[in-house]
């Protein structure tokens, strides 16, 4: 059985004010709130969002 990796992403800047495509790219990663965070799997499509976004997020691995 193959276990799926997971990045934990935490939103610590607001979304008052961003590009319309960031927060669309917060709310697919499941980001509403500052200081929530969420588990999502490592996949090229999550990490592109996380890329696009990254002056928003903090992740760890």
């Amino acid at each position: 059985m193959a276990t799926t990796k997971t990045i934990k992403v935490t939103l610590v800047k607001s979304l008052i004010g961003r590009l319309q495509s960031h927060k669309a790219c917060a709310n697919g990663l499941g980001l509403k709130k500052i200081n929530q965070t969420v588990e999502v799997q490592d996949t090229p499509e999550n990490r592109g969002m996380i890329n696009r976004i990254n002056y928003l997020l903090k992740c760890e691995g």
